[in-house]
């Protein structure tokens, strides 16, 4: 197993986060760009450009360039930043932060679990992938029916996978450590799998447990 792989992945990770929230508080702070974003179709055109790179890096990061890869990386965390702005204006940073910690913690122990078990957690995966998908259709239909309970069921439940997904994810990273692909773009591409566990995670138990501001 290297080592050195999982380091790369999880400092990548913490960047990515690191500048996502970091740009997310300029903007909340910048109140021009703040209302220019909330105002205009500007936050559903970031929105787009957020989902193309997501899906851009996903498929293509194993055969870019590693300065290409890690570039578009950040450029993704930025453009997140963008759109994540919203939630420091909605809910208190002290709540931001406290919730923040738990994520980090209830992340730390599934990625050690992750990394330590010795169950095949392959098809266990697929399941989890399933679940998602499900929660994401329900969650669409639910923005219609605008049903609060049925939110917060959707909520805990997209937590749950999102935990067991991040096991699979690391231990999916520990496998192909030794499949001889190049050590940068693999950091890379877990480190955008990570990065969306802990923000989908985040998210839900900010939307949960989260102090509005207003």
């Amino acid at each position: 197993m290297n080592n050195k792989l999982m380091g790369k992945t999880f400092l990548w990770m913490c960047i990515g986060l690191l500048v996502t929230f970091a740009t997310g508080l300029f903007v909340t702070y910048n109140e021009t760009m703040r209302t220019n974003i909330e105002t205009s179709a500007l936050y559903i055109i970031f929105a787009v450009i957020e989902l193309v790179l997501v899906f851009f890096l996903s498929l293509r990061v194993m055969k870019m360039k590693p300065t290409t890869a890690k570039c578009t990386f950040l450029l993704y965390s930025v453009v997140s930043g963008l759109t994540f702005s919203s939630i420091f204006v909605y809910y208190e940073l002290s709540s931001i932060l406290f919730i923040f910690l738990i994520t980090a913690a209830l992340f730390a122990l599934l990625a050690f679990i992750g990394y330590t078990t010795k169950i095949d957690l392959t098809k266990l995966g697929t399941y989890f992938l399933v679940g998602l998908f499900g929660v994401i259709i329900v969650s669409l239909i639910n923005i219609f029916v605008g049903n609060t309970m049925v939110d917060l069921v959707v909520s805990v439940i997209c937590i749950a996978l999102f935990l067991g997904v991040t096991m699979y994810d690391v231990q999916k990273l520990k496998r192909l450590s030794d499949s001889g692909l190049p050590e940068e773009n693999l950091a890379i591409y877990g480190a955008l799998d990570l990065y969306l566990d802990f923000i989908n995670i985040f998210i839900r138990l900010l939307s949960i447990f989260g102090k509005s501001d207003n």
